[in-house]
């Protein structure tokens, strides 16, 4: 279906930097090379290491199962998952279920909590409650944004988490294009402590070439949703020409990546650079005027549909949703290279269907959610679910 338009010397040195990092019950993650291959990297627990990154994911355990096309995801530091679903407007909040290491797996499911519903939520089609991100200042300020279809518009908002009760939401940047698809609608802080976000063309492609319209754009704004400083056009836009960006990730040298959504070319992997255009609808893929800037990789639309986008251990991890897959991409230095699928399954259908976001939580063990209930997959029975991956 076609979406609508656009390890043994190794582990012995990871053990040495654990025993310097583990304090008391606390939950490091230590990498020990950030290069683009697959080197050991772990999560460590009280001075142990739980286990290792070898670059093959394996999933063991279900963090939860019965949501209703989950779609943002993030995490409070205490090691809770923050889930929005798209429809419902509902937040929960999931604790995952305690898992052995070391590739072993677990039968038990974890714990999910409703705090809430974004009461502006209006859904339809691809629109409705959809990013999540927590502020790097949750601990004194209890903030969580969310990026959120109205009657009126897309939206970012925020709420304050108190206990297991949110909050009223707050408007902090209203005024995006919304529509029926190509919403866009991923959060993500950057290390610069600016929220990143990415909206869609909703459709009509000549906003995306609409300098002036925040539609098919990557926007930087302040946690206050003012214009963030040294914005190259001293507006919101960060980077333009999108179609419909789903995916944001930052690797270990700080670098923004975006996977993209493309029409019936070519989907697309972009790093970020400010003030770039990246050629929608003109250019779908590579190629095009040298104007333009040219995407990292590319894929065939039935092999991706990328949508959420993470950082691990020295790879990207791109969750695929006509796809069905998960992909893994080396990265270094700004380099992208070998793109690897795993749970395609056979004669076209994946092991766990259509994968909608994937996020490193704090214990470096990636959480991988299922799309199946949104109107394109064939449900399970205990669909949607939430994946928890040794990467």
């Amino acid at each position: 279906m076609r979406r609508l338009p656009r390890v043994t010397a190794a582990l012995a040195a990871l053990a040495l930097l654990a025993a310097g990092c583990g304090q008391g019950g606390n939950v490091s993650t230590v990498d020990v090379m950030g290069t683009a291959t697959a080197a050991p990297t772990g999560s460590v627990v009280d001075g142990e290491v739980i286990f290792s990154i070898d670059g093959v994911p394996d999933v063991v355990a279900t963090a939860a199962t019965g949501l209703a096309t989950p779609w943002g995801l993030d995490f409070l530091p205490d090691g809770r998952g923050v889930v929005t679903e798209r429809d419902s407007g509902r937040v929960l909040l999931v604790t995952a279920p305690k898992v052995p290491g070391h590739g072993k797996t677990s039968e038990e499911e974890g714990e999910v909590v409703e705090v809430g519903r974004i009461p502006e939520t209006a859904p339809g089609g691809e629109a409705g409650l959809l990013g999540v991100a927590v502020s790097p200042g949750f601990a004194t300020d209890g903030l969580i944004y969310f990026y959120v279809t109205t009657d009126e518009d897309n939206r970012v908002v925020r709420a304050k988490l108190d206990g297991d009760e949110l909050g009223a939401t707050e408007p902090v940047l209203t005024g995006i294009p919304d529509g029926l698809r190509h919403d866009g609608g991923r959060l993500a802080f950057g290390p610069d402590g600016f929220l990143y976000v990415s909206t869609g063309e909703i459709g009509d492609e000549q906003l995306a070439r609409d300098r002036e319209s925040m539609a098919g754009k990557i926007l930087r704004i302040t946690a206050d949703g003012e214009p963030a400083p040294g914005n190259p056009f001293g507006d919101a836009v960060w980077s333009w020409g999108h179609r419909n960006v789903q995916g944001l990730a930052f690797d270990d040298q700080g670098l923004l990546w975006a996977s993209e959504f493309g029409d019936s070319e070519a989907d697309e992997l972009n790093r970020i650079v400010p003030g770039e255009d990246y050629g929608w609808p003109v250019v779908e893929g590579t190629g095009g005027p040298a104007k333009y800037a040219q995407p990292e990789l590319t894929w065939p639309t039935d092999e991706a549909s990328p949508s959420g986008l993470a950082y691990a251990g020295g790879y990207l991890w791109m969750a695929a949703l006509n796809g069905e897959r998960l992909w893994r991409i080396k990265v270094a230095d700004g380099q992208v290279s070998d793109p690897t699928a795993f749970f395609a399954g056979k004669g076209g259908t994946g092991d766990y269907g259509r994968l909608r976001t994937v996020v490193r939580a704090p214990d470096g063990r990636l959480w991988v959610t299922t799309s199946n209930e949104d109107g394109r997959g064939d449900p399970a029975a205990d669909d949607d679910r939430i994946l928890l991956i040794e990467p």
